[in-house]
């Protein structure tokens, strides 16, 4: 069976690999077998940064998938069970891999699979919101207009908050943010996005402020501009290991709590996150935007980093 492998900076391959077997004398594991997947921004890392050693281990890095169960030793699932799955340390770039079935969910067949999919991000969305209870009537921003930025925007109007300020240096990402839920959009190319919100807020600045920007750049300290005294800055995307430059004695001194999200539970999200696409609460359809074979991963990979024709989310066939 074929696996992904990235051999050095912005190249991956495919190689021939054993197939996975079953622990010896275990229990509660399934032999998944991806069949459509999604490219996710803590995926870009591997692909986009120079790391110490090449090549990087096997099947890094895939982990927003579905498909089936082929082999199964646990009680949750059987062979044929079509489910979600996430792999440990997003190592997912097989056709087939083992992993434990707490970590995966039954798929509802009431949606098609590109749509279902997407519980997967939408779950941790709705992890990151939940740490912030009551979120009806407050003025939020969200820096950072890519996929999970939207999925805020559209998770945010399901929660009832006021204002939904959508923030990106990009137009063509903007442009989609009213459709995902977005009462207001700062292209902070042309203008001032700190003196837009106070505008929008009557000069109080955002309640919350979400920085969804991911690894290429951290804008915490646009987040600190836009945060009302007392108000919570919402960490999400993924930081780099150090933060040069951060003004943290001005975060201090506005009172502003930081609130950091990761590890979405998979007996409460996941599922939650299902039930929203599957009942038509959420319409993510409109973020899938490109969709490429297996074969053609190294174009999958290029075409999101690039954010290529308007790329948001760049789907993987793996049956073609």
């Amino acid at each position: 069976m074929l696996a992904g492998q990235i051999v050095r900076k912005g190249k991956i391959e495919l190689v021939n690999v054993p197939e996975p077997e079953l622990s010896p004398r275990g229990s509660g594991e399934i032999i998944f077998q991806p069949e459509l997947c999604c490219l996710c921004g803590s995926d870009l890392p591997y692909f986009d940064e120079d790391k110490p050693k090449y090549p990087l281990d096997l099947g890094h890095s895939l982990h927003e998938m579905v498909g089936t169960v082929v082999a199964a030793n646990g009680k949750r699932f059987r062979p044929g069970d079509k489910v979600l799955a996430v792999p440990v340390e997003q190592r997912g770039l097989f056709q087939r891999f083992r992993v434990s079935e707490e970590r995966a969910i039954p798929l509802s067949p009431r949606r098609p699979p590109e749509e279902v999919l997407m519980a997967q991000p939408l779950g941790t969305v709705i992890f990151a919101l939940k740490k912030i209870p009551g979120l009806i009537d407050l003025d939020v921003a969200i820096v950072g207009q890519g996929p999970i930025g939207q999925m805020f925007c559209a998770a945010l109007r399901n929660a009832g908050a006021r204002e939904i300020i959508a923030i990106d240096l990009l137009e063509s990402r903007l442009r989609m943010s009213p459709r995902m839920g977005a009462t207001a959009v700062i292209d902070s190319s042309r203008e001032d996005p700190a003196a837009r919100v106070a505008q929008l807020t009557g000069g109080a600045m955002a309640d919350v402020v979400v920085e969804a920007v991911g690894h290429r750049r951290q804008a915490l300290n646009l987040c600190i501009d836009l945060c009302r005294t007392g108000g919570r800055i919402l960490s999400f995307g993924v930081p780099p290991e150090t933060i040069d430059g951060l003004r943290w004695r001005d975060l201090f001194f506005k009172n502003i709590a930081v609130h950091t999200s990761i590890n979405p539970d998979f007996a409460r999200d996941f599922p939650l996150a299902m039930r929203w696409i599957v009942e038509g609460r959420i319409d993510l359809a409109p973020l899938l935007t490109h969709r490429y074979p297996l074969r053609e991963i190294q174009t999958a990979f290029e075409t999101f980093r690039d954010r290529r024709d308007g790329a948001l989310k760049v789907l993987v066939d793996f049956q073609k």
